[in-house]
């Protein structure tokens, strides 16, 4: 089997490679912005309850809690698909990551900003939205990259919940060609390439929304 042939049959679980990517940076940029929203609240308890989110899940394996989720949940009756178990477990994980990227992101805006944004009459939602959101979204675009990155490396485990991935692909092909060198060598160069892809994808999308007066290389 050549390298081409080798590409082609990997081709079939790189779809669900970059499904399974896709949908769990999702959950966790959602988890992230909603932990990093609820946090300005002044609600009595919120807060106890976002930092116990952000450090269980920061703190737990993912493969723990995935198969805490894809396995554990069932024998309490509660049956879970294995994207969704992916999304509960490694989405989760990241949204905790994230939730700590934005607000290290909300700690670098300038408050004299936010001082006369109310002093011109905004509302706190207001200055939120229309001051506070863009750039913490802004400054926290390396943290995101690199916890999207740490998503796609994760996402291999996927293929221990039957979701029939780029490893599982590679680990069905090596047992019947006996050609493991090959095999995973194409295995990388495939994740390395949606990486790239990932970067040139988040260079656009800052230079596109760029701080009027910052560089960005």
């Amino acid at each position: 089997m050549t390298l081409l042939e080798i590409f082609w049959q990997l081709s079939w679980g790189l779809g669900y490679t970059v499904l399974v990517t896709v949908t769990c940076s999702a959950t966790g940029l959602a988890a992230g912005l909603l932990v990093a929203c609820l946090a300005r609240l002044p609600l009595p308890g919120l807060r106890g309850v976002l930092n116990a989110y952000t450090y269980v899940y920061r703190g737990v394996p993912v493969l723990v809690m995935l198969f805490l989720v894809y396995f554990g949940l069932p024998t309490i009756g509660v049956n879970v698909l294995p994207l969704v178990a992916m999304a509960l477990s490694l989405g989760l994980i990241a949204g905790a990551y994230l939730a700590e990227v934005f607000r290290g992101a909300l700690e670098s805006i300038d408050p004299s900003e936010i001082l006369a944004a109310q002093a011109m009459g905004m509302t706190r939602v207001q200055v939120f939205v229309s001051i506070e959101m863009p750039q913490m979204l802004r400054f926290a675009i390396p943290g995101m990259v690199n916890e999207f990155t740490s998503v796609l490396k994760y996402s291999p485990f996927a293929y221990t919940v039957g979701i029939p991935e780029m490893t599982k692909q590679a680990m069905s092909l090596t047992a019947t060609t006996l050609k493991g060198v090959e095999v995973y060598l194409c295995v990388g160069i495939l994740y390395f390439a949606v990486y790239r892809i990932l970067l040139i994808g988040v260079r656009l999308l800052e230079r596109r929304y760029a701080i009027p007066g910052m560089t960005v290389t």
